[in-house]
């Protein structure tokens, strides 16, 4: 089951905990490390100061390498000084250039990675130095870069790249799809959606039962979710808000039923608006199936809670398993 995404960055299993918003924390990203995979935290919004504590709770929690997202549509120089003085393994980049940082990180001798919708921006990244690609296909839950599915963008991007490492991103949540991401040419698979209904992950309760009650048709590619993040595309469970929306005409931002309205609010995120790119957290009280429910075509996989660890070695061994079925 290795690749040279494992030997890259120094793991056992090709398994990436996809940085998931508030969604991640370090006892997701520590258990999915030190079940061989690499945990990643979501770091875009935290102050500079709490970046750092949030990386020592993680390195508290486990000696195996993890890595951090950081968002290029706000500054990040002060984020990325913290992560590299506290010497985070790998660094990855969504939207926004990421290579104006591609030689400070390697510089403080951590490999970078960068989030892609097409084959394209993918050789744009493989030029300037990263060690690896997220290949990411609109199947993804969360916010998408493109518009491209998982296979054919995943063949192209390998195609567009090599030897440069692929991870695939989207629709993938179990052990065949990993398998099916590693014949594809893919060096591992960038797993969200799965991870989102583990015990670790820092969301709502509800929002948890939500995901697991969801079939695959039960998403939505939408950019209705922009009170905080505008401008950028993201896929989420259907819910009331998006039904209000579309019942009212899908009207344009500042028309839209319920705007401004608070729906809910959280000790650790404050007021909860109407159509904010918000993950409901576990603190949160109000209104859950209003707010922005995140996930992936893949929900349709996802039947149960289990520990973090127990899904990467479950991903693991299905893949494996897939794998011997095909060279039969």
């Amino acid at each position: 089951m290795r690749t040279d995404l494992c030997d890259l960055l120094g793991i056992d299993l090709p398994i990436v905990q996809a940085p998931m918003g508030s969604a991640s924390c370090p006892a997701l990203a520590a258990a999915v490390s030190n079940a061989g995979g690499l945990g990643m935290l979501a770091l875009s919004w935290t102050r500079p100061d709490d970046v750092r504590r949030v990386i020592r709770e993680t390195r508290a929690l486990t000696q195996r390498p993890f890595g951090i997202n950081l968002v290029l549509d706000w500054a990040q120089e002060e984020r990325l000084a913290v992560c590299l003085e506290e010497r985070v393994p790998v660094i990855s980049f969504f939207f926004g250039d990421a290579l104006p940082f591609v030689a400070r990180v390697h510089a403080a001798g951590a490999h970078v990675g960068v989030t892609v919708g097409s084959a394209g921006e993918a050789r744009v990244a493989a030029a300037g130095g990263v060690d690896f690609v997220v290949a990411q296909g609109w199947e993804a839950g969360g916010h998408v870069a493109g518009q491209v599915a998982t296979l054919p963008l995943v063949r192209a991007v390998v195609a567009a790249v090599a030897p440069t490492p692929v991870i695939a991103a989207g629709g993938i949540a179990d052990g065949a799809g990993l398998a099916a991401a590693l014949v594809l040419g893919a060096s591992g698979a960038w797993i969200g959606t799965r991870f989102m209904a583990s015990q670790e992950a820092a969301i709502h309760p509800h929002f948890r039962e939500l995901l697991l009650a969801s079939s695959e048709t039960d998403t939505v590619y939408t950019s209705l979710f922009d009170v905080g993040w505008p401008g950028r595309p993201h896929r989420v469970l259907r819910n009331k808000t998006i039904d209000a929306w579309e019942a009212a005409g899908r009207p344009r931002s500042g028309e839209r039923p319920g705007e401004g309205e608070s729906v809910g609010t959280s000790q650790s995120r404050g007021p909860i608006r109407r159509y904010q790119s918000t993950t409901p957290p576990a603190d949160a009280a109000g209104d859950i199936e209003a707010m922005s429910l995140y996930a992936g075509q893949s929900v349709g996989l996802v039947r149960e809670t289990r520990p973090a660890a127990d899904i990467v070695r479950e991903i693991a061994g299905g893949a494996e398993a897939a794998l011997a079925r095909v060279a039969r």
